[in-house]
């Protein structure tokens, strides 16, 4: 029985039309154009080096997509066993039309052709979207991204703020804030002029959140404009020779503004918490960071504290942290839950983490998944994954559990799956 249920409340919530909130597309080619776009998904690239293909030559120069899958493909025997391998298989079927019980030097060539005929076929993009079950997709958009070309409606500008608040020392990105803003950075009062211009231009295209991933270390405070001072004008003197004290200073009243403008503008802060980069760096590009349990969110007590208005989605990177946001989540009303981030992106971590979210957090305020996708293929896979688990728990623990009506359960899902997207990030 319980099987036959999960099968039947998978089936109701996979014909729901989604909202992807946080991606990595690029609006201008979001579709793949040959399959290496796919399998240069960091998470195969990553697997395979780690399974024992070489970083060189995965990485080589001037590499042809079709030497580069099967360069690759050599390498996912190792990782058949594997979540994301599932993922290809997925998309392989669903919209490739090809059914593979695995991918292998025997059988990657029919794929790989099977593949770019659809990828040449004039409406792809189109026809992925709907396959997908995809409504709109939100994007990760840098602060001088013009945000022109492409439909704000279907890709969804949002403000990726990391190099303001860590690379302010840079003179490239100051230059390129100064451009974008218009506004010359000769004090600290024009650095919060330009910051505010660049939130009125991202809401006059449809942006709907400000985002920005975090390291371990970091811990949000309220500098004095007297501190900030000091360290901006030593920065600009001294620019990526500056201490790190100075840096920590510059960034921290950076951060607080953005926040600040996110009460002005109404927008939801996402807030992507723990990872620690380069830990690994003779790993592939995008395959060198990893999570820091040393993290905790009573480094953030202060901003909740201090931006009730603000909605914060959380991603923690970690299955360990979750119980944390759990906590946060259960006492702030502030406080969100979002998604399943990179390492708590497979099964075993998502429905262990998503019980403990649905049973003791409010239902508004569980955002239960996003795609993080490069590629617009990715999306059927990963959301039918999530699905899965979602079915699995509310047959378990609502339905079986609790006595719950399937109908009542599949509300439940669908606000966790689309409900809550809209609420929170289209206020």
């Amino acid at each position: 029985m319980s099987e036959n249920l999960q099968q039947r409340l998978f089936a109701e919530l996979d014909q729901l039309v989604l909202i992807d909130p946080h991606t990595h597309i690029n609006p201008h080619r979001p579709a793949s154009e040959t399959l290496a776009d796919i399998l240069g998904y960091h998470y195969y690239t990553e697997l395979s080096h780690s399974a024992g293909l070489s970083r060189a030559l995965i990485e080589a120069p001037n590499l042809a997509p079709k030497e580069k899958v099967g360069r690759l493909v050599e390498a996912l025997g190792h990782i058949d066993n594997t979540a994301q391998l599932s993922w290809l298989l997925e998309a392989a079927s669903k919209l490739f039309g090809i059914d593979l019980e695995r991918l292998d030097a025997s059988n990657w060539e029919q794929l790989y052709d099977a593949a770019q005929a659809k990828f040449s076929a004039p409406n792809w993009e189109q026809e992925v979207l709907q396959l997908s079950k995809l409504e709109a997709v939100f994007l990760t958009n840098d602060f001088d991204d013009p945000l022109a070309g492409f439909d704000t409606q279907r890709y969804v500008p949002c403000l990726r703020t990391d190099e303001l608040v860590f690379h302010f020392s840079k003179a490239t990105v100051r230059q390129r804030l100064m451009q974008c803003a218009g506004v010359e950075l000769r004090t600290l009062e024009d650095v919060g002029q330009a910051i505010t211009q660049r939130f009125e231009h991202f809401t006059a295209h449809g942006v709907r959140a400000c985002a920005i991933s975090l390291p371990p270390f970091f811990k949000p405070t309220c500098v004095s404009q007297v501190a900030a001072q000091q360290a901006f004008e030593r920065v600009l003197r001294e620019g990526e020779a500056a201490s790190a004290d100075d840096k920590q200073t510059l960034g921290y009243w950076v951060f607080w503004q953005l926040a600040k403008n996110c009460v002005t503008f109404s927008l939801p802060f996402d807030l992507m918490i723990g990872v620690n980069r380069a830990v690994y760096p003779g790993g592939v590009f995008q395959g060198q960071d990893l999570y820091d349990s040393r993290v905790s969110l009573i480094q953030y007590a202060e901003l909740f504290n201090a931006f009730p208005e603000v909605t914060f989605p959380i991603s923690v990177l970690a299955s360990v942290t979750n119980q944390e946001l759990v906590s946060y989540a259960w006492i702030f009303p502030n406080v969100v839950c979002n998604g399943h981030w990179w390492y708590s992106n497979t099964p075993s971590f998502i429905s262990r983490d998503l019980h403990a979210r649905l049973e003791a957090v409010p239902r508004n305020k569980i955002i239960g998944y996003y795609s993080d996708m490069y590629k617009l293929e990715f999306a059927l896979p990963k959301f039918a994954m999530f699905k899965r688990c979602l079915a699995n728990v509310l047959a378990s623990h609502f339905v079986i559990g609790m006595g719950w009506s399937e109908s009542r359960a599949l509300e439940l899902g669908r606000q966790v799956l689309r409900g809550n997207v809209e609420s929170i990030f289209y206020r």
